[in-house]
């Protein structure tokens, strides 16, 4: 199978995002099916019309007798050995993942002498809520789905899972795996972090407070009502960055602080926040039409075209 729009896709996992990338793909007419551990969850799936099975082993058979594009849409924790099953099973075929960091991914994907066909992934997607029944083939309509161009990534798989990520109607951002962590641990697991401190700070207030509470605890707190288990498999993989940008959040809390106890003001906090606010609801992604995978340095050239705001919205020219 080439690059051919509307080849197979083989789901391994189906909660939240795997579950809607089942939905999406097969909307926009791929032959797609999945992998999950759970009967439950395969019931659910199945009850709704879907070709999701327990078996992993036949899963992966039928994806290597279609030559199917692997999407892993497990948790961290469960990365390893489901690819494991994916060297035993279906070696050969192209590889993407969902995960949340691509460095760890990156680098079992490499012990496991995966990587010839491999290209990182994430959609900047979600819910607080999590499993088949959240999922939703819209999920990733306008949203940003990360694609992996680090060295060594290679043209056809990659040029299958842009396809993917446009088909289920994200937009590509190309990038690669050490810069994608260090930047979604500032915008994704940071605002994760900060949530379940606001939701412990606020409730220390008693009921009274959280009686008070409307929108600015509510839409502060959204996401702390995601399970625990799976906040933790999303942020603590990326620590060495999470970390990073927990110093530098705590840092401005501090000198906030510090000048609210000496001088009953917030300092430059408020006005810098009002202003990356401002840059962020302003921002305008431009399109990049002029690199074609495959091409001379066009894995650097798509990086550079990343970090300055570029994104990919068709492979068609």
């Amino acid at each position: 199978m080439t690059g051919d729009r509307k080849s197979s896709v083989c789901v391994l996992g189906t909660g939240l995002i795997g579950a809607s990338l089942l939905r999406a793909a097969a909307a926009a007419g791929y032959r797609a099916w999945g992998y999950n551990r759970s009967e439950a969850g395969v019931r659910a799936a199945r009850a709704d019309g879907f070709d999701v099975e327990s078996d992993v082993a036949a899963v992966l058979g039928r994806a290597a007798d279609d030559d199917a594009l692997i999407v892993l849409a497990v948790p961290m924790p469960a990365v390893e050995t489901v690819l494991a099953d994916v060297r035993t099973f279906a070696p050969g075929c192209a590889l993407t993942d969902v995960v949340s960091v691509k460095e760890p991914v990156r680098a079992e994907v490499r012990r496991q002498e995966l990587g010839a066909r491999y290209v990182g992934g994430h959609p900047m997607a979600g819910t607080a809520e999590s499993g088949w029944a959240a999922s939703s083939p819209d999920l990733f309509r306008g949203a940003a789905w990360a694609v992996g161009v680090d060295p060594g990534t290679r043209a056809e798989p990659w040029t299958r899972v842009a396809r993917l990520a446009l088909d289920c109607g994200a937009v590509v951002v190309p990038v690669v795996a050490a810069e994608h962590d260090r930047a979604v641990a500032r915008i994704s697991h940071l605002p994760h972090v900060l949530a379940e401190a606001l939701a412990v700070a606020g409730a220390a207030g008693g009921d009274l407070a959280l009686g008070l509470a409307a929108g600015s605890f509510r839409d502060g707190t959204r996401v702390a009502a995601t399970a625990p288990d799976l906040v933790r498999a999303i942020c603590e993989p990326n620590a060495t960055a999470l970390t990073e940008a927990l110093d530098d959040a705590l840092r401005l809390l501090t000198a906030a602080r510090d000048s609210l106890r000496a001088d009953g003001t917030l300092g430059e906090l408020i006005d810098a926040g009002y202003s990356e606010r401002d840059r962020y609801d302003t921002l305008r992604r431009w399109d990049i039409t002029d690199i074609r995978p495959g091409e001379h340095d066009w894995l650097e050239r798509l990086r550079e075209a990343g970090q300055r705001g570029g994104v990919i919205r068709s492979l068609d020219r």
